[in-house]
């Protein structure tokens, strides 16, 4: 992560209100479980993946208030000595469980769940959400995008576009994991080794008294694999007729015939049509055509089903900001509180049931099929159960439990592993590119039904016997069970 400022006050104010009261209410060692989880597929696609752990780690890792924050708080009027001297030696003590990164995810299931006495737990919703919401948010986009494009690579552009640094920096992370195969962001490739690239903009072309001269410059400086921008002017009556040029006149006597065209602006389709008529006749064969200006996963697919002749996609504003579906809705809700040793669950009831939570302290299972490797389910079940692979075992939908499914020939998955241990890291962060490469198996165990962009099939998260009857159970009896 770049270096900046102290984030531990980069928190709501109710967090700290909150731990006030739990502080003077004697409820400071009392152990809460928080799950988080999503409630529904951005662009109503059919699945997500998780992404922004790594930065969630380090906050947790370097959190502490510095005596800075304790006067700031102090000055608010809000808080006493007793308290703030509490905060002197606050750190994270408790336990994370989290699906790794690059991981599929669907609506629903707790895919991080903090165990932590409550103030620390409560503490850390704020920043666990914002990484979570913005990173998975752009690695799900990209993927479909990555996804749409059928084999081409597609390079983020959209830091110009961005929500101010971090946007810029962690997007181009997420979305590298989400399947992009490089940024125009220098930083993030010094940070997190996405490969950066870029090669001219239109101003680069207008500073020279001609195009020609403009592109004729840049392969002497820049002979291996150039990229020429090409609609400065005129896309097909100077554009591409400069590039025959200067790549005949100065690449080919240097034994250099790899470069490539984008276009940023006009009838896609037609132009790359039209330009890869032009490059063969005049025997650029080696001459890709890289196209951009504000795509996505819908112009995408449709410009390849016109018949486009592109070989590449560069991808900004779009992306970046998720433009169609901006706000990933990832939630961090109590389950469960601890005392002595003795787990009691909670749950929050709603007039809108797709608000009611699931109570308890949870694991997370996926069902593959032993004879096609794709995943089948999900089940959500007690902390304390375990499901036996070697047996058949009947799942059903929880809202509809006449939907019943005896699984046989099947292999299972735990998907959340250790994080955090007594506050101490325990799992060791693969690098970027391994969580891609984590990403690319996750989605090829998915079915085409659950992938698709329109009306795609629901993926099941079911719920555990024991679990759906002791959500029942809460319901039922909401008038007479503490709730959250």
């Amino acid at each position: 992560m770049f270096a900046k400022e102290n984030l531990t006050l980069l928190c709501d104010f109710y967090e700290l209100t909150m731990g006030r009261g739990y502080f003077h209410s004697g409820m400071a060692d009392t152990i809460a479980y928080f799950d988080v989880f999503f409630r529904k597929n951005p662009d109503g696609g059919g699945y997500a993946i998780a992404a922004g752990l790594e930065q969630i780690a380090d906050y947790i890792k370097n959190l502490s208030f510095t005596e800075d924050d304790i006067m700031y708080l102090r000055d608010t009027g809000r808080f006493d000595e007793e308290f703030l001297s509490y905060l002197r030696t606050f750190r994270f003590t408790g336990d994370i469980w989290a699906v790794t990164e690059g991981t599929v995810i669907f609506p629903g299931e707790p895919f991080i769940t903090v165990r932590a006495p409550v103030i620390e737990a409560q503490f850390i919703e704020t920043y666990v959400l914002m990484c979570i919401n913005h990173q998975s948010l752009i690695a799900t986009k990209a993927s479909r995008m990555v996804r749409a494009a059928d084999g081409r690579p597609i390079s983020e552009f959209g830091s110009r576009r961005a929500h101010g640094e971090d946007a810029a920096v962690l997007g181009a992370r997420a979305a590298y994991i989400g399947g992009v195969s490089s940024t125009a962001c220098t930083l993030t490739d010094k940070l997190f080794g996405v490969p950066a690239g870029g090669t001219m903009a239109h101003s680069w072309v207008q500073m020279f008294p001609t195009e020609y001269e403009a592109f004729e410059a840049y392969c002497r400086l820049y002979p291996d694999k150039p990229t020429f921008l090409v609609d400065t002017y005129s896309v097909l009556e100077s554009g591409i007729p400069n590039v025959i040029k200067a790549v005949k006149n100065i690449l080919w006597p240097m034994g250099k015939k790899l470069c490539s065209i984008r276009i940023d602006s006009g009838d896609i389709a037609y132009l790359s049509r039209k330009a890869r008529a032009m490059l063969d006749d005049a025997g650029l064969y080696d001459c890709g055509i890289v196209v951009s200006n504000a795509l996505d996963e819908y112009l995408i697919g449709e410009l390849l089903r016109q018949g486009a002749c592109i070989d590449a996609f560069g991808v900004g504003e779009r992306l970046i900001t998720a433009k169609s579906d901006p706000v990933f809705g990832g939630v961090y809700k109590l389950c469960a509180i601890e005392r002595d040793g003795a787990i009691t669950p909670k749950i929050k009831v709603s007039e809108n049931e797709a608000k009611i939570t699931n109570p308890h302290f949870k694991k997370l299972y996926r069902f593959y099929s032993m004879e096609t490797g794709k995943a089948e389910a999900d089940l959500m079940c007690l902390h304390d159960e375990v499901v036996d692979d070697t047996v058949p075992f009947e799942i059903f939908d929880p809202d509809f439990t006449w939907k019943r499914k005896t699984m046989t020939d099947y292999t299972l998955r735990q998907l959340k592993v250790p994080i955090f241990r007594n506050g101490e890291l325990v799992y060791r962060f693969p690098s970027l590119s391994e969580v891609r490469d984590h990403c690319k198996r996750e989605l090829d165990t998915m079915w085409d039904e659950v992938l698709r962009f329109e009306n795609p099939h629901k993926y099941y998260v079911d719920l555990s016997e024991r679990l759906w009857s002791l959500k029942r159970e809460m319901i039922a009896n909401r008038g007479r069970t503490e709730q959250n």
